[in-house]
């Protein structure tokens, strides 16, 4: 029998399961049975009951084994959350010790994508490293091996982290450092200035977007339809390739640097980035 039911019970007030959640219920009494003159409310983990004939207010029960379970979840969740900022202020840490340890050179990986001329930190087994920061605190690294494998640092805090090219105008957010590269030579080449976000993953690009005032959204062609929603989500106009499985770097090197500059010129123009031709 549940303890809703017995506590109902108890005052006199005679129900044998629960009743509806959330809103009062007519139920008979133990001292007038055939007339309804109690009422009940059940709202999950409390509820009131009250016998009319005998009760001046309605009575209140709270599940006491919910209490206690909130009572531990929170708990649980304090321990949980000084855990994971122990990690990620380990996971600072190794960055920045990682990143001590680079040295400044090419990498097959962003030969394959175009650039065989970048400079870019490298780390031991040949490991691109790219700094992610929230502000100017370094938070955490994303690591590139030569097959184009990803991963970060342990615990990171990658919430809010990003890379950044260029310091000022247009703003343009991007998943990926490839993708990144690539709008940069192709905004150089339109003589536009910018400032291009790497946000690594498509959730953080909506969380980066909230604190900037607007741009242009170059969204990965993913088959699930991730980079789209959430470019729509954004709500800022978008760039996206007609290829599925395509970002703006595999576009750069199909395309070539014109067709894709006048196309990114077109989703520009929509954001007020660059002026109507007269």
């Amino acid at each position: 029998m549940s303890d809703f039911v017995q506590f109902c019970r108890t005052h006199g007030v005679l129900i044998d399961s629960l009743p509806p959640i959330g809103r009062w219920v007519r139920v008979k009494t133990e001292d007038k049975p055939r007339h309804r003159n109690g009422a009940v409310k059940w709202m999950g983990d409390f509820g009131f009951c009250q016998n009319w004939a005998t009760m001046e207010e309605p009575a209140y029960w709270r599940e006491e084994v919910s209490t206690q379970a909130r009572a531990r979840a929170a708990t649980a969740r304090r321990s949980a959350d000084k855990q994971a900022e122990l990690l990620a202020r380990q996971a600072a840490e190794k960055a920045h010790t990682i990143l001590s340890e680079c040295e400044l050179t090419t990498h097959p990986y962003f030969e394959r994508k175009g650039f065989p001329e970048q400079i870019v930190n490298v780390w031991k087994d040949d490991i691109a490293v790219i700094p992610m920061r929230r502000g100017r605190d370094l938070v955490g690294l994303q690591m590139i091996d030569i097959e184009g494998g990803k991963k970060f640092l342990f615990g990171q805090r990658s919430g809010g982290a990003e890379f950044i090219l260029g310091q000022k105008g247009m703003h343009v957010l991007c998943e990926g450092f490839a993708t990144a590269l690539s709008a940069q030579a192709v905004l150089r080449n339109l003589k536009i200035p910018y400032s291009i976000h790497v946000t690594f993953s498509a959730g953080n690009m909506k969380r980066i977007a909230q604190g900037l005032p607007g741009g242009v959204v170059l969204a990965d062609n993913d088959a699930s339809g991730t980079g789209e929603r959430v470019a729509q989500e954004i709500g800022w106009p978008y760039w996206m390739s007609d290829v599925v499985g395509e970002d703006f770097n595999d576009a750069h090197q199909r395309l070539g640097m014109f067709p894709l500059a006048m196309r990114l010129k077109g989703v520009m123009r929509r954001s007020g980035e660059v002026a109507e031709p007269s």
